[in-house]
């Protein structure tokens, strides 16, 4: 082994070892949340919010909503709120009428605990006219204005009961995945030699890559009249009409960031849209780049393996007018990008790498099983809808059982979506969101490995084929 060789092993030993001791004492902190549920009857409709917070000066770290509609005043309706065991201040927002609000049975749910909800603990009060209270229930009789109690009350007692298993889990998550990466890293020594070939053959033609990929793009919209403007046009007039049914026709409410801050529902909008359009575009392009290129497939000189990425690349063009745009907006709104909205791009790299590796598999399947294109084209519409880019998880945690809450965590794009947002609004780290990101980088690199081992093995048969 020469020098250099012996310096990068060594680098590289280091940089493990580095990763372990990280992995091996981070705390994965205080994870689950306790359902806030009360029976409410009022004499006014209007939206009910709860804000919680874990300091004592309440910056609020969220919000949720229910709406206390027209046809509810008299009755009781349940009403529910999802916050985190780590909750110690709870502010109740009553709306902006002057009314009379009853609230029974307030009570934490987490799981197959329960802890009643002490009215009691009263911090402070706005516009608020009159407040009695008992075991059970408590009276509030709100004023014109901003109305809202604030209660020194949290799920501390589940918190107590569940913290031991939480750490005992949280220890041997840290040792699980501490194995698994270091099982990956021998791997990749190990097998070096064959994992380097396709990534050496994409940087070795990188010019030619760059070549090709700027003349796709060009030629894409050839002889339309508006060319190239119509690969923006359309994103734009998708995320305008589903901000109108969601917004206007469905009445989405703004978003309220850990942060406290508060932002447009559309800015919430574009977050999980932009990375759903790079995505959709290099699924679909990087499918049917073989179909498309076939000239340069029956080559025999031609490194075929370069096509993928270069649909990948095309599509990147329109990808980062888009985050552009992105950052246009929420200067234009008031909210000015930071040293958190440079993740966009961190993002953006984690789902090229992610579609590269899954286009690698789809475009060598689909020259043998064209159906391949219409089956991926049903799972888009399908998976639009099961990632929450148009819907608040967040909001949903309180109805759903959390084994599905898990589910949905578990597709690959709501690491991307969510990074989105992370970066422009909830001002996130993605080194903060330690298991997802270990995750996802596990997820893409068994998908890039696959992808090339089956492009590797059908790559003989493609020019005979098509």
């Amino acid at each position: 082994m020469s020098l250099k060789k012996k310096i990068v092993l060594a680098c590289l030993v280091v940089l493990v070892l580095l990763l372990n001791f990280f992995i091996l004492t981070h705390d994965g902190g205080v994870g689950g949340t306790a359902v806030l549920t009360f029976s409410l009857n009022g004499t006014a409709s209007d939206n009910i919010q709860v804000f919680y917070s874990d300091t004592a000066d309440f910056a609020p770290s969220n919000q949720h909503t229910c709406g206390y509609e027209t046809e509810d005043i008299g009755k009781d309706v349940t009403m529910e709120f999802a916050l985190p065991l780590t909750t110690r201040y709870v502010r109740i927002d009553f709306g902006a009428a002057e009314a009379e609000y009853r609230i029974r049975g307030a009570r934490f749910v987490s799981g197959d605990r329960e802890q009643l909800f002490d009215s009691s603990q009263v911090q402070s009060d706005n516009d608020i006219a009159s407040y009695e209270s008992n075991q059970d229930a408590f009276s509030v009789s709100t004023e014109k204005g901003d109305p809202f109690i604030i209660y020194e009350q949290g799920p501390d007692q589940i918190l107590a009961d569940a913290l031991p298993g939480i750490r005992t889990k949280n220890t041997v998550k840290n040792v699980i995945i501490a194995v698994l990466l270091d099982l990956m890293c021998v791997v990749a020594v190990l097998f070096r030699k064959k994992f380097s070939t396709l990534p050496m053959e994409l940087i070795q033609n990188r010019v030619l890559i760059m070549q090709l990929a700027r003349n796709d793009f060009k030629t894409k919209y050839a002889g339309s009249v508006f060319g190239i403007v119509w690969a923006f046009i359309q994103p734009a007039i998708t995320i305008v009409v589903y901000w109108f049914v969601f917004q206007v026709g469905l009445g989405a409410a703004d978003v309220t960031a850990p942060t406290g801050i508060t932002y447009p529902f559309v800015l919430w909008l574009i977050c999980g849209l932009v990375p759903w359009f790079f995505f959709q575009d290099t699924l679909v392009g990087g499918t049917n780049a073989l179909l498309e290129y076939t000239y340069l497939v029956k080559k025999v000189v031609f490194k075929i393996s370069i096509l993928p990425i270069v649909k990948e690349i095309s599509a990147l063009f329109v990808h980062l007018f888009f985050i552009f745009l992105m950052l246009v907006l929420f200067t234009l709104s008031g909210h000015f990008p930071d040293l958190h909205s440079l993740q966009v791009f961190y993002y953006s790299f984690c789902l090229f790498m992610y579609s590269l590796g899954v286009c690698y598999a789809t475009c060598s399947i689909v020259v043998f099983f064209r159906d391949l294109s219409q089956i991926i084209s049903i799972i888009i519409q399908i998976q639009v809808w099961m990632t929450p880019i148009m819907w608040n998880i967040d909001n949903m945690s309180a109805r759903m059982p959390g084994w599905l809450i898990t589910v949905f965590k578990l597709n690959p794009i709501f690491y991307i979506v969510n990074g989105y947002r992370d970066s422009m609004m909830n001002k996130v780290w993605f080194w903060e969101r330690f298991d997802l990101t270990f995750y996802f980088w596990a997820v893409t690199a068994v998908f890039f490995v696959v992808g090339a081992f089956i492009f590797k093995r059908l790559k003989i048969h493609f020019a005979d084929t098509l």
